[in-house]
């Protein structure tokens, strides 16, 4: 019998469910996908998870738990393993979903994406995750929430706008979406409040929201949904991984040698993100000579202003990244010289 030396349990996360499947890589590096089953997306789910697979793997080699960042479905049983003192890992999904694509899926399941999940386990030497900081939780939470009224508040103004230009206003009406504008007005500057509150509690995170803040065009709320979508950009490893946790890396239909339909960003990243640099990047193009310049470009290129201001919101948030990990405030110098390299490319 061969000898076992890893051992991965790969998790397909959903809303109310989780489809695993197990796997084993042997001494002769040979590896095979031995047993799959379903389970509920709760405690109860995950005990009874614990149970099946220690039942099913070699005791002396430990199971690393692996799973996609899935939204928030994925966290309450990332944080269950963790309590558990097991080996969790959690992957960007467009790692995911690319390497499916080697794998040559043609129908694409829960199951096959579990075991797409496991394989990857075993053929990769992955790293622990890391618990993120609770305030990063909660400050995800506070701009989830600012986002949710702005949007709220969106509606109500368009019906306000809409009511006062009918040819037959009704006064009461009119009267309960004002109210109804200055209550979300009174929660969103709540909700900033406490957002700024929350930073200013945290040393490191304070620091850090300042020089991302030194971006022209990123305000400290935007800073505080950088920082808390992507959890001190804990899964992040380069600007590439960046682009595509946010859904701003670029998907294009070929056929052999031509190119079939029009380039476009994959949005298979968090919505969020893209949402809150849109605002950002509109004032960067205005406000700093680099990024106008970047965007007068593409817009000159292929004459779609909307896809510039896209590639200038790609480009804000991959500058947030930077300056996190180099610790070193916004530099006109520096931009110009990524300008340079991107024109070059």
């Amino acid at each position: 019998m061969k000898k076992v030396v890893k051992q991965v349990l790969g998790i397909d996360v959903a809303q109310k469910e989780l489809v695993v499947t197990a796997g084993r890589m042997h001494e002769d590096l040979s590896h095979e996908l031995y047993a799959s089953k379903t389970f509920a997306n709760n405690h109860k789910g995950f005990a009874a998870m614990l149970l099946w697979i220690k039942q099913r793997s070699d005791q002396h080699i430990s199971v690393r738990y692996v799973m996609e960042a899935t939204g928030v479905y994925h966290e309450h049983v990332a944080h269950y393993l963790d309590e558990q003192s097991k080996e969790v890992s959690i992957i960007l999904p467009n790692k995911i979903s690319n390497y499916m694509r080697t794998l040559d899926v043609k129908t694409v399941t829960d199951k096959t994406a579990a075991d797409a999940i496991a394989q990857f386990g075993l053929e990769r030497n992955l790293e622990n995750w890391i618990k993120p900081k609770v305030v990063y939780r909660d400050m995800r939470q506070l701009t989830r929430e600012r986002d949710q009224i702005v949007q709220e508040r969106t509606v109500a103004k368009n019906q306000l706008h809409a009511e006062e230009a009918g040819a037959f206003p009704y006064k009461n009406s009119i009267q309960r979406i004002k109210e109804r504008i200055k209550l979300l007005d009174k929660q969103d500057q709540a909700v900033q409040k406490e957002i700024k509150e929350l930073i200013n509690k945290d040393t490191e995170i304070k620091s850090n929201a300042k020089l991302i803040c030194s971006i022209p065009g990123i305000g400290l709320t935007t800073a505080a949904v950088i920082l808390a979508e992507t959890n001190g950009f804990e899964l992040i490893r380069n600007r590439r991984q960046l682009a595509s946790y946010a859904g701003f890396d670029v998907k294009e239909k070929q056929s052999g040698t031509s190119v079939k339909g029009k380039s476009k960003i994959s949005k298979r990243g968090s919505k969020y993100l893209r949402k809150a640099l849109h605002m950002p990047a509109l004032a960067a193009i205005k406000s700093d000579a680099r990024p106008k310049a970047t965007f007068a470009r593409l817009v000159s290129k292929h004459g779609i202003k909307m896809k510039a201001v896209v590639a200038v919101q790609r480009k804000l948030l991959e500058m947030s990244y930077t300056i996190f990990k180099t610790q070193t405030p916004y530099s006109k110098d520096y931009l110009t010289k990524q300008t340079r390299q991107d024109d070059q490319t």
